[in-house]
């Protein structure tokens, strides 16, 4: 059995959007009115391609081509503004994706922040999140970072190794990995987090290991761990590379195991916290209803969430569609028309709430749940009674239903579970259309099997 199918990290997926008319952000200002609303901005520049990345990103821009993008970017800031400032909307959070944000230079760094303070109202007390890769990570920037009141910096390191990285792709040696750390825990952000992959072609559980405990001599607050992913289109798929997934559960097994003897509390398949470790590590999982809170997203290649209503820019994987999608993004002239995304039924909402809750802790707060929509939720989805005798979920403190320990381990193939057959038919359409020719009709067979 696989354990991996699908990282479901939000729900529908952007492949499952389609195109929209007559619907503008100026209809949905109720949904986003008033204190703690999230904000993001991508940035889709890289250096290079990793060879499993399928985010939407290009390689190539050089100074000017950014200034261009971010152009764009402070015509839609603006025009958000005049639609969110009746309704008094502020934000709690905003985080800086990618892509590599700190490509940019420190000028378009320093804009990207003045241009959000000036059209946007931002909370005093907000989470500012940032994401950087071990070569774009200097003192200078790391400067500015601390002066813009940046709260958590995630560093994708991915391996200490010089072999897993070569296969991985990635731009940056093992050397520069750790100098770059060393730098960024030198500046004491309240947050950091460094990503690793596990499953690696060649990769032992050693060497694995090996990583980890370097990256925990660092003592950052946050670890994730990634399992290695070859979707289409990618380069390491070209390339003929095919993961093990036999032999990644078990590499990250023994990688869960120790981190939790180092300290650190497991609060999904990916993430691990050490508990009093900064802002973003609390001793208490709190519960936070994560399923219907509204966020904008600025730039190309982000989703925004307004209640049941989802969208973004059409899904890319190639360079050129990126690349188009760039190109005609920056040629927009009204960015409160709202084009292409999906309208969320009762019945997909409640797919939504379920995997944005379940697969992390504390997990689906029973009561909310039969409060929102009338029902338990082992009514809605009768499954979960399966799994519960499997001890794959369970209800913790009476409160909780949340995945187990060993749930955990098997969340991408529980997640795509929670796929509607209309969602399912749309994922597979678009597949056949981008001649990727993979069927997610095999993804609730496969689950079922747990």
């Amino acid at each position: 059995m696989n354990p991996y199918i699908q990282y479901m990290y939000s729900y529908p997926h952007k492949t499952a959007y389609r195109p929209l008319s007559g619907v503008n952000l100026k209809d949905y200002g109720e949904r986003i009115k008033g204190p703690g609303r999230g904000l993001y901005l991508h940035v889709p520049f890289c250096r290079s391609k990793c060879g499993y990345c399928n985010l939407f990103s290009v390689t190539g821009a050089g100074e000017e081509e950014m200034d261009s993008y971010l152009n764009g970017v402070e015509r839609q800031i603006s025009q958000y503004g005049q639609v969110l400032a009746p309704g008094g909307t502020s934000f709690a959070e905003f985080t800086i994706g990618g892509g590599t944000p700190l490509l940019l230079t420190p000028r378009q760094l320093d804009r990207v922040f003045a241009m959000t303070e000036q059209y946007l109202r931002m909370e005093e007390n907000r989470d500012v999140i940032i994401e950087t890769a071990p070569n774009q990570t200097d003192r200078e920037k790391l400067s500015l970072l601390k002066s813009a009141g940046v709260t958590r910096v995630s560093m994708g390191i991915q391996s200490f190794h010089q072999e897993e990285l070569k296969t991985l792709k990635r731009g940056h040696s093992a050397k520069k990995a750790r100098e770059a750390l060393d730098l960024l825990m030198a500046f004491d952000f309240p947050c950091v987090n460094i990503d690793f992959i596990y499953g690696i072609p060649g990769q032992k559980t050693e060497t694995l290991l090996k990583s980890l405990r370097e990256a925990v001599a660092f003592e950052p607050q946050e670890i994730f761990l990634y399992p290695l992913y070859v979707k289409h289109g990618v380069r390491l798929e070209r390339e003929g590379v095919v993961p093990e997934p036999e032999n990644a559960y078990m590499q990250y097994c023994e990688a869960s195991r120790f981190l939790r003897a180092e300290g650190f509390r497991q609060d999904s398949m990916r993430r691990f916290v050490r508990p009093g470790k900064g802002g973003a590590a609390q001793e208490n999982r709190e519960f936070s209803d994560c399923g219907f809170s509204a966020s904008l997203a600025l730039g190309c290649g982000g989703r925004s969430y307004l209640g049941r209503l989802h969208f973004c820019t059409p899904y890319g994987v190639t360079p050129q569609e990126c690349a188009g999608q760039l190109r005609r993004f920056e040629a927009t002239e009204d960015f409160t028309a709202i084009t292409h995304g999906i309208l969320l039924s009762e019945d997909e909402e409640k797919r939504r709430y379920a995997v944005r809750h379940l697969l992390i802790r504390p997990g689906v707060h029973t009561g909310e749940y039969r409060e929102r929509f009338g029902r338990d939720i082992r009514e809605d989805f009768p499954f979960l009674l399966k799994w519960e005798e499997q001890g794959l979920v369970g209800l913790e403190g009476g409160t909780y239903f949340v995945l187990t320990d060993k749930g955990m381990g098997f969340a991408d193939c529980l997640g795509p579970r929670f796929i509607s057959d209309d969602v399912r038919r749309k994922m597979e359409e678009w597949e056949e259309v981008h001649g990727l020719g993979r069927s997610y009709g095999s993804v609730q067979g496969k689950s079922e099997e747990l």
